[in-house]
């Protein structure tokens, strides 16, 4: 380097330390206003339209519902039709994976542990949601932390007894038991089932003395030795117990909801005598933990879409489903409260299971 270049150099060097010192801008740090506002801009530009269409595209690929319980119940029914119309809307695959056993906790616990990114979701009645937090002693999961999108429908439960037990209305099965303690015997589907939640309810409720026998493989065989006469009484599906009904097979006592329905007019809401009893059997669409609320009102707008369609609101009607197509807050308000409805009655009963 020449002499008069490296004279230069260390005088730049020397102003430029020179105006550190004294706290002002070196030549180099020294740009118009209008510099960093165009590049704040620019870097706006660049992420904003990322984030827009990371939400916009959703869906782009597959879609997975976990069903926690055997293939063919209702439970697996409704997601496959929603999933069928929702496939056609949005163009993208949507298949169901069943993932039954502890009822229900093994499915949900898969979905506890997915990604939250609305490609993993779960389609489950109550159990894993409002009934076995407080019925295991532990899970491994966090029930309250799924991120709800829809309840999709409810099915009102029938109290039905065989005519032999000589019960045509509720009060005549309750004063029937206490004069018989322990001999009349009603079929539940295990401890946490809403049917055999309903029964307990009711006993506490009313002072009425039946003695439990569980059926673990489900209402079908239940059914068939209340019909049979084997077993004296259950609350079933209303869809299941209304050909028995009508046939004269079975005396239906009374209704879950809070008021009578259109299929049975004639049978009073057990809520009539006793204030505040209420058990359905629901069906919601929940998401993974920490899921985003755009995506879960999306889920949510589509299915209530679907759910109003004529052809599947039809369907549901033929099984005697009321739609709900609840969004997401109104969903958790009320799963929040099925639980603590729940929660009373398993403590008052003395129910518990081990994982």
């Amino acid at each position: 380097m020449s002499a008069e270049r490296q004279y230069r150099f260390r005088s730049i060097r020397r102003d430029r330390a020179c105006l550190s010192r004294q706290g002002a801008p070196t030549p180099h740090a020294v740009r118009p206003a209008y510099y960093w506002f165009g590049a704040a801009v620019f870097l706006c530009l660049l992420s904003c339209p990322i984030i827009s269409l990371a939400q916009d595209a959703y869906p782009n690929r597959v879609i997975k519902i976990v069903v926690p319980f055997a293939a063919g119940t209702t439970a697996d029914q409704i997601p496959r039709i929603i999933g069928d119309k929702l496939s056609s809307k949005w163009g993208q695959p949507i298949i169901v994976e069943n993932r039954p056993g502890a009822t229900g906790n093994i499915g949900a616990e898969i979905v506890a542990r997915a990604e939250p990114d609305g490609y993993t979701l779960l389609s489950t009645a109550a159990p894993p949601l409002a009934i076995n937090p407080t019925l295991y002693p532990k899970l491994n999961f966090d029930a309250s932390a799924f991120e709800p999108i829809s309840m999709m429908t409810l099915v009102p439960n029938v109290l039905v007894v065989n005519p032999k037990t000589g019960a045509n209305t509720l009060q005549e099965l309750i004063a029937i038991s206490k004069s018989r303690p322990g001999q009349l015997l009603y079929a539940s589907t295990g401890p946490g089932g809403t049917p055999t939640l309903a029964m307990e309810m009711l006993k506490l409720q009313s002072g009425a003395n039946l003695r439990d026998i569980p059926f673990r493989q489900g209402t079908g065989p239940a059914l068939l030795d209340v019909l049979g006469g084997r077993i004296d009484a259950m609350f079933v599906n209303i869809s299941e117990g209304l050909p028995h009904i009508r046939s004269g097979s079975l005396n239906a006592l009374g209704v879950t909801t809070e008021q009578r329905v259109p299929q049975l007019p004639d049978v009073p809401a057990i809520a009539e005598t006793f204030p505040g009893f209420y058990s359905t059997t629901w069906y919601a669409m929940m998401a993974p933990p920490k899921t985003s609320r755009e995506i879960t009102a999306k889920l949510s707008a589509a299915i209530t879409e679907v759910l109003h369609l004529s052809d599947v609101s039809k369907r549901f009607s033929e099984q005697s489903m009321i739609i709900v197509a609840s969004n997401p807050s109104e969903t958790r308000a009320f799963i929040q409260k099925e639980t603590e409805r729940w929660r009373e009655v398993i403590k008052a009963a003395g129910m518990k299971l081990e994982q």
